[in-house]
């Protein structure tokens, strides 16, 4: 992913759907948001423009789209970002630790397998 593509939640969960779905149209994806927080058409057809997505071909009238970015890469910039800001992971595991979101077993895990 390039460096200068910041990627807001809403623009994560549509890549979400992206990496789920596979190739889809503007209005797939629209459609496989829940309808309480559905957007409009427009509002997803703008942020498949923003560049961590590509057109692919076009059916019809309609456009077709793809992530051009992995799960993994799009998470390691959200991840790498947060790290930035902390100056360290320390803040960030211990605050996992506190809300019970990473236990010592995972940490434990991590570090078995960090040795292999």
């Amino acid at each position: 992913m390039k460096k200068s593509i910041r990627l807001s939640r809403f623009e994560l969960e549509i890549l979400e759907i992206l990496w789920r779905l596979g190739e889809s149209s503007v209005r797939e994806v629209q459609e496989a948001i829940p309808s309480d927080d559905r957007p409009a058409y427009t509002t997803v057809q703008t942020i498949v423009q923003k560049g961590a997505v590509r057109r692919t071909r076009k059916i019809g009238n309609a456009l077709m789209f793809e992530a051009v970015v992995s799960r993994k890469s799009a998470y390691r910039r959200v991840i790498d970002d947060l790290l930035d800001l902390f100056g360290s992971a320390q803040p960030l595991v211990a605050h996992l630790l506190d809300t019970g979101k990473l236990t010592l077993d995972d940490l434990k895990a991590l570090e078995k397998k960090r040795r292999t």
